[in-house]
């Protein structure tokens, strides 16, 4: 193996191999950052929404959860990328298909991975708020809160803190789940590392690399996500001491 094949300079200039992988590694933790936070928001409302008293809200999140987590993610990367610009308006159907590829790319992917990953991210929250005392919520009531202040001020912080552990999970997945998105042309981490082998003919240290820098990200995820745990973690709930 050579390795000496990363400093070489590209065929078409302005750079080495090396900068393919760091350019690949930056758009799969940029993606992946903002997909994520898109899941945690919309997995956040909709896992609430499955616990209210109303059946109406509650079948509504329901019915999105079994959409979005049962339909295979490359389906919904495929329909988010070809599929919606040709149901929206002409008129914006055509914006989006004649904007900047990458840029295109790059939406796509994030819209299509923070929904897929917000589904789980939902039934995560269920499963917290579930979990908690049904006496913290009678007595947030009883003192005079809405609803909304109850789940705001009283359930959620309880909640967030017991599933950071499962919660985990799911944020390493989404930088996983990013791989998939070399599918429709976006050149993140996994989809250079291709390339590179394709242009070096150097297959095993292209995709040891590439595995290298993926293990990088998760162990950096996991160490603060173990930090977040034991910042939040409350005696006599799952995580506490």
């Amino acid at each position: 193996m050579n390795w000496g094949v990363f400093l070489r300079a590209v065929p078409s200039g302005g750079g080495t191999y090396l900068d393919w992988l760091l350019s690949g590694l930056q758009t799969t933790v940029t993606l992946s950052l903002s997909a994520w936070l898109l899941a945690l928001l919309i997995g956040s409302s909709m896992g609430v929404l499955r616990t209210v008293p109303n059946r109406w809200w509650r079948g509504l999140a329901a019915t999105y959860v079994e959409l979005f987590r049962n339909i295979p993610l490359l389906v919904q990367l495929f329909i988010w990328y070809f599929v919606l610009p040709e149901l929206l308006p002409s008129a914006w159907g055509n914006a989006i298909k004649q904007s900047n590829p990458v840029a295109q790319q790059f939406l796509a992917a994030m819209v299509c991975l923070g929904f897929f990953t917000g589904a789980r991210v939902a039934e995560q929250v269920r499963a917290g708020i579930n979990a908690l005392a049904r006496g913290q919520k009678n007595a947030a009531l009883a003192l005079g809160l809405t609803l909304p202040q109850t789940y705001r001020h009283v359930l959620l912080p309880m909640a967030f803190r017991i599933i950071v552990p499962p919660i985990t999970s799911e944020f390493l997945n989404i930088f996983k789940n990013s791989a998939v998105c070399s599918t429709i042309g976006l050149f993140e981490l996994a989809a250079q590392s291709r390339q590179l082998a394709d242009y070096t003919a150097h297959a095993y240290e292209s995709f040891i690399a590439v595995t290298v820098l993926y293990v990088l990200i998760n162990v950096v995820v996991m160490l603060f996500m173990r930090w977040v745990e034991h910042r939040t973690r409350v005696p006599g709930y799952i995580g506490g001491k």
